[in-house]
């Protein structure tokens, strides 16, 4: 990318082939990853086949699966006592499966906190399973914010959380305690940030926000929690099913497992969670920072919950942001556009994201400020 500064005016020149790719999912990969996946697609050195051909029963694809289950126990430092499971389905399945699994009878209620549009959608497929008890919402704000103010009923069958809305840009930051069963999406920052899994019964995340290709959803799950349950579950939705068959009870998506193992060891070589938290942390205090510096845009989430994985904001006149938009696809920016229910803008910064990206979004923003408001003294904030 070629900057240049002429008449205090910042104009950002680039080649077609320079994006800077910030969709909120499927997500962004580091080049490496996509290309020993591009090789492995036309000819997987261990077996001389295409990894689209290889057979999930085959040992050479059984060491990737215990790979990548390897990686995640030692990414998130995953105690004894809970299994690692590979399932299809995304979070969406989740939201049934769970309730499927943990919330059965007239007697039993499950807690859950409406914090978000994803949180929203689990509460209402778990509806149909048993009571549901939702413990607080800020459905009314626009889901600017999480609630935590409430308290966990000591008799939840368990209680369900998402940790970061990726529509609304708010993320939860404590991890919860409770006496009851945690249960929690985790969807769009897992591999973010550290946690502390012994604190949750079970956690889910689809692989295709931060960690792989859409098809994969990954599933860590406490045994004891997993075996509190009694009554019959078909096959295919029921965790120690697939717990006994090493996630292999019917054809795993392999390649999108073989991706996450490759993005996985990625993040190992980057210094694992603890170094790309970090590296999180200063790509989004940079964008927050122009966001509240530049006099065009404003923030939307809860200043005390703002997401390192999706930054959610929106223009003071909201006429100019079609047009800003436009500039923002001339300077290579991709997928910055909104939840088609929010409007305005969304930069997901998950961790294959360059800092550099984040710098140009900025130049951009930068930019578009001096040409609509060319008196204004910008101080670029990069």
């Amino acid at each position: 990318m070629k900057i240049c500064i002429v008449n205090r005016q910042l104009f950002i020149t680039m080649t077609q082939s320079q994006k800077h790719n910030f969709g909120a999912g499927p997500c962004i990969l580091p080049q490496p990853v996509l290309e020993r996946a591009a090789e492995a697609v036309r000819a997987w050195d261990r077996a001389g086949l295409s990894i689209l051909e290889i057979s999930h029963r085959s040992a050479e694809f059984e060491s990737v699966v215990h790979e990548t289950e390897r990686l995640v126990r030692e990414l998130l430092s995953v105690p004894d006592g809970y299994s690692i499971l590979f399932l299809q389905g995304g979070a969406s399945m989740q939201f049934c499966m769970v309730p499927m699994n943990f919330l059965q009878g007239s007697k039993q209620t499950a807690a859950y906190l409406d914090g978000g549009y994803f949180g929203a959608k689990a509460i209402k497929e778990a509806q149909f399973f048993g009571k549901v008890n939702v413990l607080a919402s800020s459905k009314d704000s626009g889901y600017t914010f999480i609630p935590e103010a409430y308290v966990i009923p000591e008799d939840a069958a368990y209680f369900h959380y998402t940790s970061n809305n990726t529509i609304e840009g708010t993320q939860l930051w404590a991890d919860v305690t409770s006496s009851v069963p945690v249960v929690c999406d985790m969807s769009s920052d897992i591999f973010s940030r550290e946690i502390n899994v012994s604190q949750f019964s079970l956690i889910y995340a689809g692989a295709q926000k931060n960690t792989g290709p859409a098809g994969l959803t990954i599933v860590i799950a406490k045994n004891e929690f997993l075996d509190s349950v009694k009554h019959a579950i078909p096959s295919m939705l029921d965790y120690r099913v697939f717990r006994d068959n090493g996630s292999m009870y019917n054809t795993p998506p392999v390649f999108a497992i073989y991706a996450a193992m490759l993005n996985l060891q990625w993040l190992k070589g980057k210094g694992g969670v603890k170094s790309i938290a970090k590296e999180n942390v200063r790509k989004a205090q940079l964008l927050y920072d122009e966001i509240d510096r530049n006099p065009l845009f404003k923030g939307s989430a809860a200043r005390g919950q703002r997401s390192l994985m999706n930054v959610t904001f929106r223009m003071n006149d909201q006429a100019e942001e079609a047009d800003f938009l436009a500039y923002a696809a001339k300077c290579g920016m991709v997928g910055i556009k909104g939840y088609r229910t929010v409007g305005g803008f969304r930069a997901s910064l998950y961790n294959a994201l360059p800092y550099e990206s984040v710098q140009a979004l900025v130049q951009c923003m930068t930019a578009y400020a001096e040409k609509v408001v060319p008196q204004h003294n910008f101080q670029p904030t990069y």
